[in-house]
This record gives structure tokens, sequence and C-alpha cells, in this order.
């Protein structure tokens, strides 16, 4: 099952997380997927359904990365819920490639379309009479109506509905008046389970939308509908011994981190060492470390008494310990970090300060091609990811070292990013391990050679082009 939306803000996330909720207490192993790139949905997602997300990203993975994932990881369930992204039809270009809809014709699955009905009736059936007929083969299979009025503006809506586009209206939820922020946002969107202290109530919260509002019986029936889906073929990957030890941030600050990635060190030979960065004073005994992103301007006052740590992880890169970092990461070793007009010292790994804006800085799809040699891409590589940070440069600063000259997004500004200072790394870029698998055997390589040296192993010079912050 596919739940997807008219448009952001529709309810995708609040009807998903329900119906895993609701299924879950029901006693079904449910399976839950997200669509695109993204790190909070999925881990409420992972919260609701007792069983770990993964993103469906045909962008960041391709197509038969996209469809073997799905294969593998609803294995065992009896059922398979996908919440969407963005509009149904809303891709990557005019022709919607890489959209909701053509994600549901690549899993051939039934797809429950969420409707806001906020000031308006009839013209939601001629809305989804449009939708039906826009691409046909997307199987279109039930409506949910969201911020439903009362019972007269209900009555009207599911009539039309059903009247004009034969669909069946599968639920129903009204507005909620104060309880409609189940879940608390801000400026990436919700706030992370990990930092929401009343995280284990929005479970019972969640079922009583469920099973108040929505037809479970309809959507389980439209579900087990689903034409079966072939096996994808793939040779099954070797999980190597671990041979090293990579350190990962892990806390309330830093979560963003795909479970591929984590995986694809695994099955490299790296035993995950995890890292608090508001507990711990100083590094543990680490080949590499991987500071994925998260919230440090939200927690950069607790970062930056912290000093300790900061002071090991700067050290350590002056010793060559091999370090990437992504987005979050990269604020944590750049000099200083500006947050409503305060400035927080961060650990200085790179020269650099930098401030947060109101606004997103950069925001969507990236894509670079490598010119420099580093420790972790060769020069010639194009890689493609995502990015959403508020925070950039603060103009007037000195030339740095970067790798990655940009081709579509934001990065550092000036058509850059990939910050180089020997065997550390750091980019706005957030990278999937399944569409750059490249990545994780060379950071595995690079632990394996600190390991034997202890003084490091190349990367001690890289000339590197050198960006002015504008």
């Amino acid at each position: 099952m596919v739940i997807a939306g008219l448009s952001g803000d529709s309810g995708k996330t609040i009807v998903s997380l329900s119906i895993l909720a609701a299924l879950r207490r029901r006693g079904l192993k449910v399976a839950p997927f997200k669509k695109g790139p993204d790190y909070i949905d999925p881990a409420w997602l992972s919260e609701a359904a007792g069983f770990p997300c993964r993103n469906l990203d045909t962008y960041l993975a391709g197509f038969d990365s996209v469809l073997n994932a799905f294969t593998t990881y609803s294995h065992g369930a009896e059922m398979s819920v996908v919440e969407g992204n963005r509009g149904l039809f809303d891709g990557k270009d005019a022709k919607g490639t890489h959209s909701t809809a053509g994600l549901a014709r690549l899993l051939s699955a039934p797809l429950l379309l969420v409707v806001n009905t906020t000031k308006t009736t009839r013209t939601i059936a001629a809305i989804i009479k449009g939708c039906l007929e826009f691409e046909p083969k997307t199987h279109i299979a039930g409506v949910i109506l969201n911020k439903v009025a009362g019972e007269r503006h209900q009555r009207v809506i599911t009539e039309s509905i059903e009247q004009y586009t034969g669909l069946p209206v599968v639920g129903a939820i009204p507005k909620l008046g104060k309880d409609a922020d189940i879940i608390p946002g801000r400026h990436l969107g919700l706030v992370p389970p990990a930092e929401y202290m009343a995280a284990d109530g929005v479970t019972d919260k969640l079922c009583q939308i469920a099973e108040s509002y929505l037809d479970l019986d309809k959507i389980i029936d439209i579900a087990q509908h689903a034409p079966r889906l072939n096996e994808v073929k793939t040779t099954a990957k070797k999980t190597e011994t671990p041979s090293v030890r990579i350190g990962y941030f892990k806390d309330s600050v830093f979560t963003f981190y795909y479970p591929e990635n984590l995986e694809a060190l695994q099955a490299h030979g790296a035993k995950l060492v995890p890292v608090s960065s508001l507990t711990d004073s100083k590094l543990p005994e680490i080949d590499a470390l991987y500071i994925g992103g998260g919230f440090p301007e939200t927690h950069a006052q607790q970062l930056s008494l912290n000093q300790s740590l900061m002071e090991s992880v700067k050290a350590a890169a002056n010793r060559n310990l091999p370090i990437y970092a992504e987005c979050g990461g990269l604020i944590y070793l750049c000099r200083s970090l500006k947050w409503k007009d305060q400035a927080f010292s961060m650990a200085g790994v790179f020269p650099l300060d930098l401030e947060m804006s109101v606004k997103p800085v950069g925001h969507g799809y990236t894509k670079g091609t490598v010119d420099t040699d580093g420790p972790y891409f060769k020069a010639g590589m194009v890689i493609k990811g995502h990015e959403f940070h508020y925070s950039g440069v603060i103009p007037g600063q000195d030339e740095i070292t970067s790798c990655i000259e940009m081709k579509k997004g934001v990065g550092l500004g000036s058509k850059r990013d990939g910050l180089l200072f020997k065997n550390s790394m750091a980019s706005y870029m957030h990278i999937h391990a399944s569409g750059v698998p490249e990545w994780a055997e060379a950071m595995v390589n690079k632990a394996k050679a600190y390991a034997q040296t202890k003084n490091g192993s190349g990367g001690g010079n890289i000339s590197g082009f050198r960006i002015a912050c504008l």
C-alpha cells in the first residue's frame, strides 16, 4: 500500500503512522517504507511499526536497487506501507521522473490518496478524477479525507467522490484542533523520536485516529489485492569479519543515518562503535569516525560545552584519523556556528565559520563531480545525494580546500562542496550507500590503513581546489 497526497502537508504522515500503529496493535507485522530522501519521517514510521523503515529513492539508488530493497525488506511482513512524498505526480522534472506515482507503479502497489478538504467540497471529486486520468496506469484504489469540518462536509465530499470517480472513501479525519500536532515540528519537519520526551504516548493517539476515522478492514482488503511481485534475483553480499572499529556519533543530536550506510560499513568489515557527542569526553579507540546529520544547532550550547570531545576529534583529525561527515557533521567539524545572534565554538577541524538562516540555504537533490582525489572519492566520480540545511558559510572568510564541483544543489556555495583536511572530509551532501557503493569500501580501507600505521596513510597533502566564501 502506498499512501500519497495531492501536495506536501496533506496529511500523509499522520495517516501512514496511524495505519502502522493500529495494524501493529492488531498483531500484524507491518514493514514501513518512506519514498524519497528523509530521516525524520522514517524514524517515526519505525517507531509506529516496531520495524525498521527503509527509504525507497529511485534517484539516489536507481530503480532496480529500490525494487530489490522493497522485496528484501518487506519479506516476512504481512503488509507493507509506503509513505509517499510531495504531491502524487511531483518528480524531479516536468515528466514526473522519480514521483510517488512512479514508485507505486514500480512496486505494482495500490495507492490511497490523502486529501486536505479545507474550504472545499465537490471540487475534490474533480481533482481526483483528473488524477485518475492523468497517468491511468497508477492504481489509485481509495481516498482518505483529512481536516473534515463536520458531518455535512464529509457527506457531500464522499458522495461526490464516489459518484464521479467510483473510488471508495476509506477514511475521514476531522480537524483535530489542539490535538492536531500529535508530534511537534520545527525547521526541518517533525521533532525526531530521539528528542521527543512524550514519544511513548504518540502510539495511543495514532491508534485512536485509525480506529475512529479509518476503515482499516477496507484498507487491508485493498492491500491484499495488490498483484504479486516477482522477486529480484541478486547475489548475496558477503559480510567480512570485523577487522576495524569505526565510531559514529549516536545520540539525540546526530540521528540522520540511513541503515544501509551503517550496514555497508559492517559488510566491508567494520565494527560500529557508538559515540555520544554530548557525554563522551574523548573518542574511544577507533580506526575511523563517521558523523551523520542531525540538529547540532538546537544543541549548540551543549555541544560547545563538551570541549574535551571536540579537542579529541580535532587531535585525531590531525593524526590522520579517517573522518567522514555529512551536514550536521560538517557543522560539528567547522570552527563555529552562529545561531540566534550567538556564536558557539565547534571542533575546528576546518577553519570555517557558519551561521543559521531563517529559510533553507540548500534543499533538494544534489549532484556533484569529484575534481580532486580525496580519502574516499577519486577524481572523476559523479555523486548523487540530497541536502536540506539552514546553515551556510559566513561571507568574507579565507578560501578553503574542497573536492566537489556542484552540478545540482548548493552545498557550501560557489558551486563547491566537500571540505578536505588530511583524511577528513565533510559535505552538506547526504549520500545513500546503495547509490554510492564506493564510499563504504573506501571508508573501511582507510580505517584498515590507519589501524596498521596509527599515523595515517595518504591524504596528508591534498592540493584540492580553493573556494572563496563570497
